[in-house]
């Protein structure tokens, strides 16, 4: 008979808690999918719980835990990334298999923790660390493993998406949206992580490493959250036909063909976008996460689910422990164990990782969304529609509202896809003219085609 898989979870909050009760609710199934008992043996936990079954060992020493000889697979759901670092090195260390749910660790240590598992010979899973209980790392990896992947856009980050869908829905305005989200669990106190795009980031850096073979560079993601986002803005561009999201994407740019390649590379970037009101993403509302994929020779593909939450972190959680049972019950000639038909943790194997050059943001091409307030002269759209044409970019659609008591105009623009610097040069000589009476406030544009 097969022996036991043996788990320590590491770490006894909302997620911790939902892989156990997921074990315990789907035991007979886990089972007879594995071939094996998965048994939990240790649990790391700062205080004693009694709640937990006396048979596991609580142990508030996570550096033994995750060394126990008792331990075939650590399952890595602290956060944060120092501890939760310093754990994972050690349990590759100690020739220990890897869950982790960390997309903010592996996002900014990644490189490093991935090549000291293939130096160990063991594997790190991190299926969790991206939309929740969505397999789009699986399906990135193995269902579109002889794809080429031209671009993806992802909402990746709940509470962002809870906050556009109420603002757009009921009209209010995003401060009062965000506090109800705080007060419903969907946003922590302090919110940064999620409205200002740094969440969506890490998980986007995760995504394009497998999708375009390159090394994990999330410092190098261009981030704007949505605090600046309002209710006029929400509400023109519903008139226009399109809605707001805060979406991730990864784009690969193979230049323009004129043999100047200043664009060719990848774009990595998380903002606000405009997309079409008939686009699938923007029909994904509320917490819900959605992962927009578009590849050579498949097409777009879209996968859509919950993001967040205990079950749907513990169901990835758990596919990863599934796989790593499978390598577990893998042998080599010698009898030793391998991971060597495990997929790489990037897709691609390590030696063929890519140098392709992530795009600053000035070298970015998408749309824009213009709102140019300006008093109510004769001349004024001309003046604007004139320096956008001398910086060559082609204007789709012109929005004139009714001046308002203060004698100002809101001027409302959408272009065709422009680099970025030809658009900085637009609005700064757009917000020198005389008539101009505020800011020009920009929002990149996506058609999704």
């Amino acid at each position: 008979m097969s022996k036991s898989i043996k788990l320590a979870i590491l770490g006894l909050g909302t997620v911790g808690t939902g892989v156990i009760n997921l074990i315990n609710d789907n035991l007979d199934e886990l089972k007879r999918r594995s071939g094996r008992d998965i048994v939990i043996t240790e649990v790391g936990t700062r205080r004693q719980r009694d709640d937990i079954d006396p048979n596991i060992i609580q142990n508030s020493d996570l550096m033994a835990a995750a060394a126990s000889d008792n331990v075939d697979i650590v399952i890595e759901v602290i956060g944060g990334t120092t501890l939760a670092k310093d754990v994972i090195m050690h349990a590759i260390k100690n020739g220990k298999h890897v869950v982790t749910a960390n997309k903010a660790l592996l996002a900014e240590h990644g490189n490093e923790i991935f090549a000291f598992a293939e130096a160990h010979n063991v594997h790190v899973a991190y299926e969790a660390a991206v939309a929740g209980g969505i397999p789009i790392i699986k399906v990135m990896r193995e269902g579109l493993a002889a794809n080429k992947i031209e671009w993806l856009a992802g909402i990746i980050n709940g509470t962002g998406n809870f906050i556009m869908t109420e603002m757009r829905d009921k009209g209010r305005p995003f401060a009062d949206v965000l506090t109800e989200a705080q007060e419903l669990g969907y946003a922590e106190a302090d919110p940064t992580f999620d409205v200002e795009g740094i969440d969506a980031a890490h998980k986007l850096a995760l995504l394009a490493s497998i999708a375009f073979g390159i090394p994990l560079q999330f410092d190098k993601v261009y981030c704007e959250g949505i605090t600046a986002i309002t209710l006029q803005d929400v509400n023109y561009a519903e008139e226009l036909g399109y809605r707001i999201k805060h979406l991730g994407f990864a784009v690969r740019r193979e230049g323009d063909g004129s043999g100047d390649n200043s664009t060719a590379g990848i774009e990595l970037r998380v903002h606000p976008t405009l997309i079409p009101q008939n686009a699938l993403l923007a029909n994904v509302n509320g917490v819900k996460n959605a992962v927009l994929v578009n590849s050579h020779p498949l097409g777009q593909t879209l996968y859509c689910g919950d993001g967040a939450g205990a079950g749907a972190t513990a169901s990835a959680v758990m596919a990863d422990v599934m796989d790593l049972v499978r390598v577990l019950g893998s042998k080599d000639s010698n009898n030793e164990s391998t991971n060597g038909h495990h997929v790489p943790h990037l897709a691609f194997i390590p030696e063929q990782l890519s140098d392709t050059p992530i795009l600053r943001a000035e070298q970015m091409i998408t749309g824009y969304y213009l709102r140019v307030h300006a008093h109510d002269n004769p001349g004024v759209l001309a003046d604007i529609t004139r320096i956008l044409s001398d910086a060559g970019i082609n204007i789709d659609a012109i929005l004139q509202k009714p001046a308002h008591k203060l004698g100002q105009v809101p001027v409302i623009i959408l272009t065709l896809p422009v680099v970025e610097s030809q658009m900085n040069i637009a609005i700064e000589k757009i917000e020198k003219l005389d008539t101009i009476t505020d800011k020009v406030v920009r929002i990149r544009l996506d058609e999704l085609a």
